[in-house]
C-alpha cells in the first residue's frame, strides 16, 4: 500500500515538474524576444538621435541629391557611365569615443627602447661622406 501511494506521488510530481520545466522554457524564450525587442528599441533610438545630428542630415540629404545653395553638384562616371558610389559615411556619434593621446612618457619610453636596441642593418656598410658624392667606403675612388 505504501508503495502505491509513492508511485502516486512521483506520478504526480514528475508531470507536475515537466509542466514546470516547460513553462520554464517558454518564459526563457519569452525573455529572450524581449531582449531582441529592446535591442531593436535601442537602434531605433540611436537612429533617431542621429538625425539630431545636423552634420548627419546634411550627408542623407547630399545622398539624395541635394546640395547647399550656391554649390554645383557633379556626378562622377567610371569608364561604363555609371556614377560612382561614395563610400564616406558618418559614423553614429554614441559609438565614436574620445580618442585618447598616448602619454608623453609612452613616446620618451619607446625611445628609449628604441635606443637600447637599434636596428640592425647588416649588408649596408657606413658611409664615408656625408654629401653624398661617395656612397658606401668599399667603392674604389679618389675620396
Amino acid at each position: 500500500m505504501l508503495v502505491l501511494v509513492l508511485a502516486v506521488l512521483v506520478v504526480s510530481y514528475a508531470s507536475s515538474a515537466r509542466a514546470y520545466l516547460q513553462q520554464r522554457g517558454e518564459l526563457d524564450a519569452l525573455r529572450a524576444e524581449i531582449a531582441e525587442r529592446e535591442a531593436a528599441i535601442d537602434q531605433l533610438e540611436r537612429e533617431m538621435r542621429r538625425w539630431d545630428d545636423p552634420a548627419y542630415v546634411q550627408q542623407e540629404a547630399r545622398e539624395l541629391g541635394y546640395v547647399l545653395p550656391g554649390e554645383t553638384s557633379y556626378v562622377v562616371l567610371d569608364e561604363d557611365g555609371e556614377p560612382l558610389e561614395s563610400a564616406a559615411e558618418l559614423a553614429d556619434p554614441d559609438e565614436v569615443g574620445d580618442q585618447e593621446e598616448p602619454a608623453v612618457w609612452e613616446d620618451a619610453w619607446d625611445s628609449i627602447v628604441l635606443a637600447g636596441r637599434p636596428p640592425v642593418d647588416e649588408g649596408t656598410p657606413p658611409l664615408t661622406e656625408i654629401d653624398g658624392s661617395q656612397e658606401s667606403g668599399t667603392e674604389d675612388g679618389d675620396g
